[in-house]
């Protein structure tokens, strides 16, 4: 085995943390990548309580289960996005507070500096998350959009993650954002944007998940090259595209599971992601990280998938050869 299989628990938080981890090590995993959400593992709670860190070291360590990145996911999308109700649903109840926009947004930024200092002190170095967005609404441009108002929603990046990013440096942390429709990046230009906008300063990166891009159309072999030293971890996730017709790939506002849509997710090997030229890319760019799985099928019994997904994972992972195939004719 390459590299580290690990199982991300954000689509699991309706179980408690010593269920899920000792369901991650019967499904055959080697590590737990852990939300931040639920009681999985909670930022107030690391940085306040010094037994927490310790604690949950224990726990995973009775089911041999190694932790190398924390995600921020839900937190992280209040820091960019217009808040509006649905963010009530995805943030602790003391960042939504009152629910003023503006205040949301603010102590949506304090906890992702908590998060940075919560897993200096757990012990891991990378924290997955996303940014939200302040422009993904203005994503087809009519009315038409000018280049002054994307322009504003880089800079606002800058205004609201270098300070965030200020405090990951502290605490050597990296943060990856996961390139994903509705942040600030979701394919490789916005990407690139992403990084100019933050001067290409180091404790930003990204978590590579190449169903996002699939589905876009976005071969996700190229992002991986773009980004040859950007890439700090690795989701592996499915997705296939189910254009008949009569569906379209912007979903047709219908939620994931519905057979009418025009992608969705598939659990790893049942989609259309060529994992194979993937690992392969991953080698080249020597990526020695997990790669974690974040399981979603919403046509698949999830305890059969994440089992059958640990395995997938380790059957296609290999390490890069250390010679040319061919060195034995120069010998």
């Amino acid at each position: 085995m390459a590299r580290p299989v690990t199982l991300f628990t954000g689509q699991w938080a309706d179980l408690p943390i010593e269920e899920m981890a000792r369901k991650t090590s019967e499904f055959g995993y080697d590590g737990i990548e852990l939300a931040c959400w639920g009681d999985h593992f909670e930022v107030d709670k690391a940085v306040s309580d010094d037994g927490y860190c310790k604690q949950h070291r224990e726990l995973l360590e009775r089911y041999n289960l190694q932790c190398h990145a924390l995600s921020a996911h839900l937190v992280g999308q209040a820091v960019l996005d217009i808040v509006d109700e649905r963010h009530k649903q995805i943030v602790p109840d003391y960042v939504w507070g009152d629910g003023d926009p503006a205040g949301v947004n603010e102590r949506a930024i304090e906890e992702m500096k908590q998060t940075a200092r919560a897993a200096q002190r757990f012990g891991v170095e990378v924290v997955n998350g996303f940014t939200g967005s302040s422009i993904w609404h203005l994503n087809y441009s009519f009315p038409p959009v000018s280049a002054a108002m994307i322009d504003a929603g880089f800079a606002l990046l800058a205004e609201r993650f270098n300070p965030i990013l200020d405090v990951f440096g502290e605490c050597g942390i990296k943060f990856a954002l996961e390139v994903h429709p509705t942040e600030i990046a979701f394919d490789i230009y916005t990407a690139e944007r992403a990084l100019e906008a933050l001067d290409g300063r180091e404790e930003f990166g990204f978590n590579f998940d190449p169903s996002h891009l699939h589905w876009q159309g976005v071969d996700p072999v190229e992002f991986i090259r773009a980004f040859p030293d950007r890439i700090y971890h690795v989701h592996i996730k499915d997705a296939i595209t189910t254009l008949n017709g009569k569906t379209g790939i912007i979903a047709s506002h219908l939620n994931f599971g519905d057979a009418r849509r025009g992608w969705d997710f598939r659990s790893p090997g049942r989609g259309a992601v060529n994992f194979e030229e993937i690992i392969r890319a991953l080698n080249e760019i020597d990526y020695q990280g997990p790669l974690s799985v974040e399981w979603e099928d919403s046509g698949m019994d999830r305890e059969f998938g994440a089992a059958e997904a640990a395995q997938f994972c380790k059957k296609i992972d290999f390490k890069p050869s250390g010679r040319a195939f061919d060195a034995a004719f120069e010998e």
